[in-house]
């Protein structure tokens, strides 16, 4: 009996505060608008680096759209994968010394420490085609600069030099992703 009663009893609570439901979500809160949602983007434009080196080679390259920011991801199939992402004047193919132009107010220069080739010299990423436009709100066009002992470089041009962030995500599997992304505005 006595769990009846506490069945019912929980019963009675319940139905109340379902009856008090419909009077606490009549008073909606106002979406935040994209410059607060995006106000916690304080990146900042210094170049972002890790030194180390690793034995992970590059397998594909991804772009994407945010609410406050344009994402590109290098996809390698190990660990431990250090880079350099940093604004610069001019972009150059490694090896060659070619100077390669893309459109935009700014560019970046994005290394990741590893080759995109294996051990053999077999190729573990071609691009589809050298330079993509892309036209996002930061993000203007990606360019394939090269793989050079032990490094592949891609050059981003976007809209302005912006706000940009670095870092790599252990996964999927055993293999891990250099992420950079660059801020649409100076929040």
């Amino acid at each position: 009996m006595r769990h009846k009663k506490l069945g019912l009893t929980a019963a009675i609570l319940a139905s109340g505060l379902l009856a008090m439901a419909p009077a606490a979500t009549a008073s909606t809160v106002p979406a935040a608008s994209p410059a607060t949602a995006c106000a916690t983007v304080y990146w900042g434009s210094l170049p972002k680096a890790v030194p180390t080196y690793s034995s992970a080679t590059v397998h594909d390259v991804r772009t994407g759209r945010h609410s406050c920011y344009d994402r590109l991801v290098i996809d390698l199939n190990g660990k431990n994968v250090g880079y350099s992402v940093k604004y610069v004047d001019n972009l150059y193919e490694p090896g060659s010394g070619k100077k390669v132009n893309l459109s935009g107010g700014a560019k970046l220069a994005i290394t990741a420490h590893a080759p995109a080739y294996d051990a053999k010299g077999n190729p573990t990423y071609l691009p589809g085609s050298k330079v993509r436009t892309l036209n996002y709100s930061t993000f203007r066009q990606l360019a394939y600069l090269g793989s050079f002992e032990g490094q592949t470089e891609w050059g981003l041009s976007t809209r302005a030099l912006l706000p940009m962030r670095a870092f790599v995500l252990d996964g999927p599997g055993q293999g891990s992703r250099l992420v950079v992304d660059v801020a649409h505005y100076w929040y």
